[in-house]
């Protein structure tokens, strides 16, 4: 019989699911928790932060570098100039850890020449610098061009781009660098502080992280573009402990990473969630283990935004299936001639690849390309479409325009193919996480996120959360622990049978997200309804 309104929210372990969904929704103001839109929307936003910004002082370095490469040989050039300021401010229990922050400022120059890459990047601005940063990415170019003839591989052809001139900001009412360590402080202990008020409860941590990426582009094109990007991460954990039995367990508050301004840590109002994570974390310490077995896992957006990252995100990265990044996290198992033939999912998945989604880490104003933000399909009511593309990587598969996927990180990071914002659209049944539990009759609910592991291809993985609720005939009956899902990419993404609604649709996402050699470091966000699927569900712990 299917759950009431009034018996849902009775349960102490279901009120504690449906907090969670609450929270959720309060940590996003309400544009991010819609479908990104057509279009950026983003505007010349931030004037303020454009004014504050040394980098226009420094565009003169830049021009003269592309046009010094171009009189070196190089048939095409940009130069980068990129600022970053990070800040990390962390409290334990009731003390407040030593805050960090780091900045780095410099330059760097790409070239082709004779259908070969060369790069150079340096933190010394001057004249004396440039001149010889830009002689050395052409040494290096020409290097490379000659191994590849040797070698009889293809020259590096660009598809067309239109220059591109204009800034972009991130949207933001509050600064974060606005607001003093002292004050980001003062808010983390209030929350630890509010946790330690519930029995139980050992230890509490928060920490909020704060990142801006300053960075101006120019290139041979006719590019000349300056974006400032905002991002912070909050973080909150609580912890008990069973010294009887010698067992332990945490809870994460499940607030997304944004690009955004400090507006959006204030509106999670983490010291009013502290009591019901107590009590969900007492919850999950002394709750039974799962029995194991091949069930229905109904995922929220919380949990469900990793497994996207994993199995969808990274398989359809073009240089991953062409065999260009093996190294790190390993290729794919998609094939180009997979594409507008291959079942990714059921016929309910349509999932999007979005440069322009309001909140979205990896949202741009352009790419490290000069190749405007834009959204496109990457699996279409269930069928592999798409690729994630930069402008060397569209013509490999005969596409004339990049869907800008061109990423480096900080100013000396070659920019190569890096990962959009990759999204599982909601359903047209408009169907809320409650739907979705009652249509089941037997299962588990997943929520946040938890351990991962995955093959070298993309195919076998398996993941956990950090809340879980058993579901029985459509009822949910208690929380459980020790639980993780198993399943294969393609079986698991066919065997989705429900998806929630608009309503639903909420960001996830990593402020880190590796990849290259050396390696760099991507920030993505994930969006997604709840939906439910078909997985072999494991008992993680040793004890029942």
């Amino acid at each position: 019989m299917p759950t009431t309104r009034r018996v849902f929210l009775a349960s102490a372990a279901i009120l504690g699911a449906e907090f969670a969904w609450a929270r959720s929704a309060r940590a996003m103001p309400a544009e991010f928790r819609r479908p990104a839109p057509a279009g950026s929307g983003s505007g010349n936003q931030g004037g303020t932060l454009l004014t504050k910004s040394p980098l226009p002082a420094l565009a003169g370095l830049a021009t003269a570098a592309i046009e010094r490469a171009k009189t070196k040989g190089a048939s095409w050039a940009d130069a980068r100039v990129v600022a970053w300021t990070r800040e990390r401010v962390s409290v334990r229990d009731a003390r407040v850890e030593a805050p960090t922050a780091s900045q780095s400022l410099g330059l760097s120059v790409r070239v082709l020449v004779d259908g070969a890459w060369g790069f150079a990047a340096s933190p010394k601005l001057d004249e004396a610098g440039v001149r010889a940063l830009v002689d050395r990415a052409i040494a290096t170019a020409k290097a490379d061009a000659a191994l590849r003839k040797r070698l009889g591989a293809p020259a590096v052809e660009l598809v067309p781009a239109a220059a591109a001139v204009g800034s972009w900001v991130t949207p933001h009412t509050i600064d974060p660098f606005d607001v003093t360590p002292a004050d980001k402080a003062a808010l983390l202990l209030s929350a630890t502080t509010a946790a330690l008020a519930t029995a139980g409860v050992r230890h509490a941590e928060a920490s909020v992280t704060c990142v801006r990426e300053d960075k101006l582009l120019v290139t041979t094109d006719g590019t000349r573009v300056h974006q400032i990007q905002l991002r912070v991460a909050p973080e909150f954990s609580v912890t008990a402990v069973d010294r009887r039995r010698g067992r332990f367990a945490s809870r994460d508050h499940e607030a997304a990473p944004l690009q955004a301004g400090w507006e959006s840590v204030v509106e999670l109002e983490l010291p009013a969630a502290a009591p019901l994570l107590g009590e969900e974390v007492l919850q999950k310490l002394h709750a039974p283990a799962i029995d194991p077995g091949l069930r229905h896992v109904v995922l929220t957006p919380s949990n469900l935004y990793l497994t996207i990252h994993e199995s969808i995100g990274h398989p359809t990265e073009l240089d991953r299936a062409v065999g260009l990044e093996a190294n790190f996290a390993g290729t794919s198992f998609l094939r180009t001639g997979d594409t507008g033939s291959l079942k990714y999912g059921s016929e309910i998945v349509t999932v999007l690849a979005d440069r322009t989604q309001p909140g979205g880490l990896a949202t741009v104003g352009w790419d490290d390309e000069g190749v405007p933000g834009s959204r496109w399909e990457l699996v279409r009511a269930g069928t592999f479409v798409d690729w994630q593309t930069t402008r060397e990587q569209a013509g490999w598969i005969g596409q004339q325009t990049s869907h800008g996927c061109s990423y480096g990180h900080g100013y000396d990071g070659v920019p190569f193919q890096r990962m959009p914002n990759v999204s599982l659209q909601p359903g047209a049944e408009g169907y809320t996480t409650e739907d979705l539990i009652n249509a089941t009759e037997d299962g588990v609910l997943v929520s946040g996120r938890g351990s991962w592991s995955i093959d070298q291809q993309r195919h076998n993985f398996q993941f956990g959360g950090q809340m879980f609720w058993r579901i029985k005939k459509g009822r949910l009956v208690g929380v459980v622990r020790d639980v993780a899902y198993q399943a294969n990419t393609l079986e698991f993404w066919r065997s989705c049978d429900m998806i929630g609604g608009e309503s639903t649709y909420r960001l996830g996402g990593s402020m880190g997200d590796g990849k290259g050699e050396p390696q760099q470091s991507n920030a993505v966000s994930h969006g997604c309804p709840p939906a439910r699927f078909r997985a072999n569900v494991l008992r993680t712990g040793g004890d029942a």
